[in-house]
């Protein structure tokens, strides 16, 4: 690991995102270099993994070397702070990645999964209709208790009637819902 940091120090690559400070002295590049197994060793307990930790170093070191050092900073502290920061970012770089994998609506309209988004068109196709079929009080109490998430008390508010009219037309309308959205196979006559 300490050549990779060493190469990133003294020579710089074609076509590299970073920036060649030749301006920062040896003293620094001492210290930075004596600090490379203690920030190791932290990669490695923030990440639990030496492949990872190494990565971590590289961005760390490379973070290190791009940007100025602020000049009241003790180079130690900075450092470890940088690094922490890094693997912060890195985390949740980390989650967002994973919950767009998990979640296709959010990648841009990108359909991972065709019969899944023709299913769940389906689904929305029968719950849009079953809801239309509905009385219109059913309706209204159905879309503000359940899809707007309000209250009993400010639906009957709203809709100026009893909280006890909202609870038996919320209660006939999820009922109604129910059996209009139930497989006729698997009714079962009461």
């Amino acid at each position: 690991m300490e050549e990779k940091f060493l190469r990133l120090w003294n020579k710089p690559e074609a076509g590299s995102s970073y920036c060649y400070h030749p301006a920062k002295n040896k003293s620094m590049k001492q210290q930075i270099t004596e600090l490379l197994p203690r920030l190791r060793r932290f990669a490695y307990s923030l990440t639990g993994s030496m492949d990872e930790a190494d990565d971590l170093l590289q961005n760390t070191a490379e973070r290190l070397l791009t940007r100025d050092t602020p000049d009241d900073a003790d180079l130690t502290k900075w450092a470890f702070r940088v690094c922490r920061n890094v693997w912060i970012d890195e985390c949740r770089a980390r989650k967002v990645r994973r919950d767009a994998a998990e979640q296709p609506e959010l990648t841009d309209g990108q359909i991972v999964d065709g019969q899944h988004q023709i299913f769940k068109e389906i689904e929305w196709s029968r719950v849009d209709s079953a809801m239309a079929r509905l009385p219109v009080d059913q309706r209204q109490i159905i879309s503000l208790v359940a899809l707007q998430g309000m209250p009993y008390k400010v639906v009957a508010e709203i809709l100026d009637v009893p909280k006890g009219t909202v609870m038996s037309r919320l209660a006939r309308a999820r009922i109604a819902l129910s059996e209009a959205l139930t497989p006729v196979t698997m009714r079962t006559d009461s």
